[in-house]
């Protein structure tokens, strides 16, 4: 299956690489493939001969995070999950809880309580149960970990479920793609 260049919907179009099988799974935003935008007068300031990013920001969710939760989201659905739970200091929850409002399922996001305002309305905007914790990223974690049992929703914090890392590869598979 050709799957470069033929195909829209930025970084879902690497399907066959990806752990999603079933189309109906297929959680979409309008993903973009990111361009890369050329820095030219930085590159001259420090030497380098060229300078390129890859400007995230055009994802659905405004950053990265919208890959890695696109397939967290995804593989909940084929899995038949239907509660979401994480900690964030804001990116990660807005994502999760976009993606989790367009498959149907329910997102509970808890944050610092420093989190920036900008960030706790657009986590409820885009559909998530927010709460502020009086305490760090970590002790946000403890909550949604022991809520796992008592609560019973699923944990796709960092590192607590293994599709979200296969959603950021798909920035590399872009970069192979437009080097």
């Amino acid at each position: 299956a050709t799957f470069t260049g033929r195909r829209e919907g930025g970084f879902w179009r690497y399907r066959e690489l990806l752990p999603v099988r079933r189309s109906a799974d297929v959680v979409s935003l309008g993903e973009v493939t990111t361009p890369l935008v050329e820095l030219g007068a930085i590159a001259r300031q420090s030497g380098a001969k060229r300078l390129l990013v890859k400007d995230e920001g055009r994802l659905p969710t405004g950053s990265f995070k919208a890959r890695g939760l696109a397939l967290a989201v995804a593989m909940a659905k084929q899995f038949g999950l239907n509660h979401l739970a994480m900690p964030t200091n804001g990116n990660a929850g807005a994502a999760l809880a976009a993606y989790a409002s367009r498959a149907g399922l329910r997102s509970t996001i808890f944050c610092p309580d420093d989190t920036p305002p900008v960030n706790v309305e657009e986590i409820a905007l885009q559909g998530g149960d927010i709460f502020r914790v009086n305490g760090l990223i970590n002790d946000c974690g403890k909550i949604v970990g022991e809520g796992k049992e008592k609560v019973g929703w699923f944990d796709v914090s960092t590192l607590k479920e293994p599709y979200r890392i296969e959603g950021k590869k798909t920035m590399g598979l872009e970069l192979a793609e437009q080097f």
